[in-house]
């Protein structure tokens, strides 16, 4: 009989490296990255796993301001989750992992998980199909594998694991890890390559869940204690997993592959060799996507005229690329990168400065996704501020209210369900309302397009913490993030 294979997706991080398209409130994880598709990153984590043996529903662990969103796309692509679990505030992956063990084994069962993390891109799906089969047995034995990615130059931006032998070319086969080194200087790496013995850490794992908890109690218990503890005391919040914050925060803060891998004697690594790469940078974006004649990697609205070996991307406005090579431009609707190629990983020193000045590109876009639709901030003044507002299908606002503005709509597509003060009132495209300040209001969509409609804020007062929430389907509570 097939052991149950569950995957675990890492949903964390933000991505600076990838700014301006990733930043903090929505990463690069859930960007169409890495294909020539709509599918985002998230997306083809979950669907190049399809036809596995014994494939269970996945668990997904992520930030609570980011649930929605992975709610959303496991939508799109029509996967029910095992469970969304939402940690409070990060605390690395050794936590994430025994979360994802813990819930696997709650009611007895004994699975394989599958570790991934949401922001990989694995070029040659079968081949990595093929590593998860090949690492079946050793992973039902008890061994934790690691998969250890063949590398292709001396990298310093990787850590190392070093097998007890060396690797056979394109063999797919574990072998015992001798041990792990962080990431090596230049020479280092080189002898690294040399030697035969070393694989990149792609931060990629299959092992039993109850070994790995064995390993994490015999280790490090007190991550396990924090986590249990965690999860007993866990809130549903409609489809999610809600970790307690107290007992979460006391997690230690540490790397599975320091707290577990690094020291165990159970590790094996199986080399791979399936044109991975964690898109780290956009000249690493470039690497692994397919090129024209010239070299160059097109996206969105782009036209290329003599340029040679760039990366150029649009998400709004037509950019051109004229005699140009090695670049790196990407525009969004509120901030354009240009760099060398060679210097594009350095981008994290303006996110950095960004966030300094506190200047709003640093962290967010203009348009703000939100789990009945989104948003995008189209002007703004001191005591007026334009927004373009998107409304799903069925979907709803909160029964809500405003102390320091007052707000227009004029609905543009669709049909509008607008709630007053009690009253309601259908608003059709071309029509207008007008909600006064203090009003207790609500938008919903009937129907069955989007809604797309202007709304214009006026007061003393515009920011998203200015809302009495007094009902909501959602189960928000905190206006500065989930309004």
């Amino acid at each position: 009989m097939t052991t149950p294979l569950i995957p675990v997706i890492l949903c964390g991080g933000t991505g600076t490296r990838l700014w301006p398209l990733s930043r903090a409130s929505y990463p690069k994880q859930y960007w169409p990255l890495g294909g020539s598709g709509d599918d985002t990153l998230l997306q083809q984590t979950q669907k190049r796993l399809a036809g596995i043996e014994g494939l269970g529903k996945p668990l997904l662990i992520c930030n609570e301001a980011h649930r929605f969103i992975v709610a959303e796309q496991m939508r799109q692509i029509e996967i029910e989750p095992g469970a969304i679990l939402l940690e409070p505030m990060g605390r690395n992956t050794a936590p994430a992992v025994a979360v994802a063990a813990l819930q696997a084994t709650a009611k007895g069962d004994d699975p394989l998980l599958l570790v991934l993390a949401a922001d990989h891109v694995i070029r040659d799906g079968e081949h990595f199909q093929a590593a998860i089969a090949a690492g079946r047995k050793e992973a039902e034995d008890g061994r934790l594998v690691a998969f250890g990615i063949v590398p292709t130059a001396a990298e310093t931006g990787y850590g190392y694991i070093e097998a007890a032998s060396a690797l056979e070319p394109g063999a797919l086969k574990p072998i015992p890890i001798a041990r792990f080194v962080e990431k090596p200087d230049q020479a280092t790496a080189e002898q690294f390559l040399a030697s035969g013995r070393f694989t990149w850490n792609s931060g990629m794992f299959l092992f039993k869940a109850s070994a790995m908890l064995a390993e994490l109690e015999r280790l490090t218990p007190e991550v396990v204690s924090c986590c249990r503890a965690a999860l007993e005391q866990d809130v549903m919040d409609l489809d999610f997993l809600r970790l307690e914050t107290k007992a979460f925060s006391r997690c230690p803060n540490v790397a599975i592959d320091v707290a577990v891998m690094e020291k165990t004697e159970l590790g094996s690594v199986l080399p791979l060799d399936a044109g991975w790469s964690d898109v780290g940078s956009w000249s690493a974006l470039w690497d692994t996507a397919d090129r024209d004649q010239n070299g160059n990697v097109l996206r969105g609205r782009v036209i290329s005229e003599g340029s040679r070996n760039c990366y150029l991307r649009s998400e709004h406005r037509l950019v051109v690329g004229l005699g140009v090579e090695n670049l790196v431009v990407v525009e969004t609707d509120d901030a354009v990168l240009i760099a060398d190629r060679s210097q594009a990983q350095n981008v994290k020193t303006v996110v950095q400065q960004l966030e300094a000045e506190g200047s709003p590109e640093g962290k967010a876009h203009r348009k703000i996704y939100r789990p009945w639709g989104s948003y995008t901030g189209v002007v703004e003044d001191h005591r007026w501020q334009v927004k373009r507002i998107s409304v799903k299908p069925g979907a709803s606002l909160s029964m809500q209210m405003h102390h320091h503005r007052a707000e227009h709509w004029v609905v543009v597509r669709g049909t509008a369900l607008v709630e007053r003060d009690g009253e309601q009132q259908l608003i059709s495209e071309n029509q207008s309302t007008y909600i006064p300040l203090g009003c207790k209001h609500r938008l919903s969509n009937p129907g069955q397009i989007p809604i797309e409609m202007i709304e214009v804020q006026s007061g003393e007062y515009l920011g998203e913490d200015d809302i009495v929430r007094f009902e909501d389907r959602y189960g928000r509570v905190d206006p500065a993030v989930n309004s």
